[in-house]
């Protein structure tokens, strides 16, 4: 599950933008159930047994709408990417990078490296919101990133090899002095 050998983007080099991902192959699997979905509402729309409009109709529609939440939920975050780069930190789900954060550095107090984050505790795969947590992208059941906010919020990612991660953060972080505004 590494992109990354340990030791390729070791914290002591700091390369310029440092990346990685993680990935989730379960959901290839609910991607698949939301097709079948999908297929058997068009399957009821050409050949069904029933000739009257409106229970087909209901089936048909609902068949294709379930699938195609399932299948473009799923795929959405079939995986992460993070990218840290001297000003930013930018968080891309799935294939097309859609959801999408972007987290000016000059946002960001502290880093802090998590061992073992999984859906559980963020209630489900995907990107997610809770109070007394803040906000996740989660993808798989592994190590990840919070990010402490100067606002106080928390910001967390699953993502491999996230201690050098959060190495490479910390590195790039300038300290802002107490009072100071935020940027």
């Amino acid at each position: 599950m590494r992109d990354h050998p340990h030791g390729e983007n070791a914290p002591h080099s700091h390369p310029d933008v440092w990346t990685g991902r993680a990935t989730n192959r379960v959901q290839w699997l609910l991607a698949l159930g939301g097709a079948a979905c999908m297929a058997l509402g068009i399957e009821l729309a050409v050949d069904s047994a029933w000739t009257s409009g409106a229970p087909l109709v209901m089936a048909v529609v609902g068949c294709i709408a379930a699938g195609l939440l399932v299948l473009f939920g799923t795929l959405a975050f079939v995986h992460v990417a993070l990218r840290v780069d001297d000003e930013h930190l930018e968080v891309r789900c799935g294939h097309i990078g859609l959801p999408r954060r972007r987290i000016p550095l000059s946002h960001v107090a502290g880093a802090t490296y998590i061992p073992y984050v999984t859906p559980r505790h963020w209630g489900g795969w995907g990107y997610r919101w809770r109070p007394d947590k803040g906000t996740a992208v989660v993808v798989r059941r592994g190590e990840g990133v919070v990010l402490e906010m100067w606002d106080g919020h928390t910001f967390t990612v699953t993502v491999d090899d996230a201690e050098v991660a959060v190495q490479v953060i910390k590195a790039r972080l300038r300290p802002r002095k107490p009072g100071a505004p935020a940027h």
